[in-house]
């Protein structure tokens, strides 16, 4: 991954809007900087499509490697990427599908390296769509699963909650502090971004099972 990028990591169960969350970052956050900002797309979902199935256990290393490489190349790049999942979801699925933990340490070593880790919450109504939804009873298992492996590395992580255009503001809430040190390739570009203030709009996080520990993550992180 390219130094100089900065990566948004977004995680969460099944049909939580990180799809959407990531396409409405990637470009409001070009708007509003002139950074050259991208998001990358969900490989379970492309490889399912591929395959016209949903993978077996000895798949999963090659699905996380996948997603990892495609964030990396798309560092190269950009500025800014927003990435739809990382390897540590892969990992998670290994976990609940399959009682393999083998991709846990190194899902969670190359999630480090994010600059953010955003959590979509279970607040929005679960869809059905591709091979890869196994239904609505999984969120909540998948969602302590992920709770569970973000602390037991460490990872800081923000949860984003929200209906439709306000769980992208509240995206930009999390994110906002890190672009504000960056220098935009085009002048004026940070000034909406530049108001947001966290005395002006709170960051809110009721749906937070315990919002000390991940606020007090990321400040000793930024420390």
């Amino acid at each position: 991954m390219a130094a100089e990028a900065l990566v948004v990591a977004i995680v969460g169960a099944e049909s939580t809007g990180k799809t959407v969350l990531a396409q409405a970052l990637a470009q409001r956050i070009a708007a509003e900087t002139g950074l050259a900002c991208c998001w990358v797309p969900e490989q379970l979902r492309l490889w399912c499509e591929q395959h016209g199935r949903t993978p077996q256990p000895h798949e999963q290393p090659a699905i996380a490697a996948a997603q990892q490489e495609a964030i990396e190349a798309a560092a190269r790049m950009a500025d800014v990427v927003v990435a739809d999942t990382t390897a540590l979801m892969t990992a998670v699925y290994s976990r609940l599908l399959f009682d393999d933990g083998s991709l846990d340490t190194r899902a969670a070593d190359w999630q480090r390296r994010c600059a953010l880790t955003l959590l979509t919450a279970l607040d929005i109504e679960w869809v059905a769509d591709g091979l890869q939804r196994d239904g609505p009873q999984v969120r909540a298992p998948v969602d302590a699963l992920l709770r569970e492996l973000l602390a037991a590395h460490a990872l800081p992580w923000a949860l984003v909650s929200g209906g439709g255009q306000e769980r992208v503001e509240n995206a930009l809430d999390a994110i906002a502090p890190l672009l504000r040190g960056r220098t935009a390739p085009r002048s004026g570009l940070f000034t909406r971004l530049a108001g947001r203030d966290a005395a002006d709009r709170p960051w809110r996080c009721e749906h937070c099972d315990d919002p000390q520990c991940e606020h007090a993550a990321q400040a000793a992180r930024r420390a």
